[in-house]
């Protein structure tokens, strides 16, 4: 098994283009074509997992958080962030890593939390919006299932748990040849009517271009007529953060749960517990931001990690704030990781890292 293997098994769950713009998913060092000799698997990549990889035989790790996330001007091991990179290259260990991506994709991150918590009916809490577009094309009726399967092929066509969707008219083309064309139908100086089909296909805009080049290369018109239009729809299958039920419990055991839960001795809060819990809103890592969203979907708890002081002030009474910390809320995404390698290779053994400790420390 090759290290491009697990990235795309890892894209296929979460694409790159679904992280934010300020974010560096995905290859961060090493060689694609690699051929795995073991893989370990971490949150945040330091200079002792490399050591770690190492010692174990591993020339893989992959991490939640990226090693590199601003550019490398220099490589000269002034800080822990080229000392790391410098020993993965010296020793060929490649580094990956799904961050904002595993994110907002369906089943990522917060998703693993309410795994955690045992909750139901789990939703996206907030949705990406503006991210699909529709491309509308017009063919022949007898190369119209070339060119939808072509679009297909290059990303179109996937709404939450289905694939190869998409919307058929059937109409008539017309048009007229001028001098200099090469009509696949009809006659240069004539009027020309075509049985043509109307295909109307979703993607998500980072695949839009891939998907029109697929389109343009099956398609028999030298010409071809089609639309690309910018939709505003929620895409209810990625986001930030989820939302879904547990049975309703009292406040004070909630977070009982919650601290077994993530292995967690301090949680801080704002709130009362003495309130019923049911609703429950989640966000792995800082996701103060969605606060607000939380209670405008009616949770009656909200967890994640990162808030300020002001932040969990002027709500007490509608919601509970609880701030488990930003590296407990996602300790559990190497475990996402875990399971996407095994339905590559279900006998393929991972490590987790044995040296990962969070840095931040309490006493």
């Amino acid at each position: 098994m090759k290290v491009k293997e697990i990235a795309s098994a890892i894209e296929r769950v979460a694409p790159l283009y679904l992280q934010e713009s300020y974010d560096n998913a995905g290859m961060q060092v090493g060689d694609p074509d690699s051929v795995i000799t073991g893989v370990v698997l971490c949150t945040d990549v330091r200079e002792c997992i490399v050591d770690e990889a190492i010692a174990c035989g591993a020339n893989l790790i992959i991490s939640h958080h990226p090693l590199i996330f601003h550019g490398l001007k220099k490589l000269t091991g002034r800080n822990y962030v080229e000392r790391t990179v410098l020993k993965a290259i010296r020793h060929g260990v490649s580094i990956y890593c799904a961050h904002t991506n595993l994110d907002n994709a369906r089943g990522g991150v917060s998703y693993k939390m309410a795994e955690k918590l045992g909750m139901k009916n789990v939703e996206v809490l907030d949705p990406q919006v503006g991210t699909q577009r529709k491309i509308v094309v017009f063919v022949p009726q007898a190369q119209a299932a070339d060119v939808e399967q072509a679009m297909w092929r290059s990303g179109a066509g996937t709404l939450g748990d289905y694939d190869r969707c998409s919307y058929r008219v059937e109409g008539e083309g017309r048009f007229h040849a001028l001098d200099g064309a090469n009509p696949f139908a009809g006659e240069v100086g004539e009027d020309h009517v075509e049985n043509e089909v109307r295909v109307e296909v979703l993607v998500n805009k980072a695949r839009c271009s891939a998907v029109i080049a697929a389109m343009l290369a099956a398609h028999p018109y030298e010409e071809p007529a089609f639309d690309v239009i910018p939709l505003e729809n929620a895409d209810r299958y990625s986001g930030s953060g989820v939302i879904g039920d547990i049975e309703e419990i009292g406040g004070a055991d909630f977070m009982h749960r919650l601290k077994e839960a993530f292995g967690v001795d301090t949680v801080r809060f704002s709130g009362n517990l003495d309130r019923k819990v049911k609703r429950v809103a989640l966000c792995g890592g800082a996701g103060s931001f969605l606060a607000g969203k939380a209670m405008s979907m009616g949770a009656d708890v909200y967890v994640t990690g990162d808030m300020k002081y002001h932040e969990f002030q002027g709500n007490e009474e509608r919601i509970i704030l609880a701030d488990i910390g930003h590296y407990e809320s996602e300790q559990y995404t190497k475990e996402i990781f875990a399971d996407i390698i095994a339905s590559l290779h279900p006998d393929f053994e991972v490590k987790y890292a044995n040296e990962e400790q969070n840095q931040v420390k309490y006493i």
